[in-house]
């Protein structure tokens, strides 16, 4: 079932998922390849580099406020899930919405699949599909970053009424009580 409420491209997901794909541009590569290190379990400093100190990353498990939150969130899922695949990974043109989106977003339609085992042949645990929704600044660094499952709206006080609000408050403790055991350093390099 879909939703009924814009995402955070500001399209509904029915449309988010039928904008057809382009090519990066050259500004968007790096931002491109530290997303695909972020999903793909393998986060690096150079992936980190392209957000903002003060980037928010939300999706529907967390609200992660602060570049030490949003590693600790990525981080944190090598530990759930030592091995992905990403199986689709589309830049989406706005230029072909029906209805004008923000300008200089960067929408990103993905399939990941996690394994909880490094082995190779090792039974995939889930494929999700997710909508990325980027926000940069002038310097071309991240300072939103959204992921919506099946491109639907996530839940939170802009959009969801006193729900919203409790689920927003939610999501930012689950990322504050995370955060603490998480090493801040990328698992692939740790010595």
């Amino acid at each position: 079932m879909s939703s009924e409420k814009p995402n955070a491209s500001g399209l509904k997901a029915e449309l988010s998922r039928s904008l057809p794909t382009r090519s990066p541009t050259e500004d968007e590569k790096p931002v491109l390849q530290a997303l695909r290190d972020l999903y793909s379990c393998d986060p690096r400093s150079s992936s980190y580099a392209q957000y903002s100190e003060s980037a928010t990353f939300h999706d529907p498990v967390s609200i992660a406020s602060g570049l030490p939150k949003i590693r600790a969130q990525f981080n944190a899922l090598v530990a759930l899930f030592p091995r992905s695949s990403i199986d689709k990974f589309n830049v989406l043109d706005t230029s072909a919405a029906s209805i004008t989106v923000k300008r200089g977003l960067l929408l990103v339609d993905q399939d990941v699949t996690y394994y909880r085992s490094k082995e190779h042949g090792a039974e995939p645990f889930k494929t999700m599909n997710s909508l990325l929704t980027i926000e940069r600044d002038a310097q071309g660094r991240i300072t939103r970053h959204t992921e919506e499952w099946n491109h639907n709206a996530v839940t939170d006080s802009d959009n969801s009424g006193f729900g919203g609000v409790l689920n927003e408050a939610r999501k930012k403790a689950f990322a504050a009580i995370s955060m603490p055991f998480v090493d801040q350093t990328p698992p692939a390099e740790r010595k």
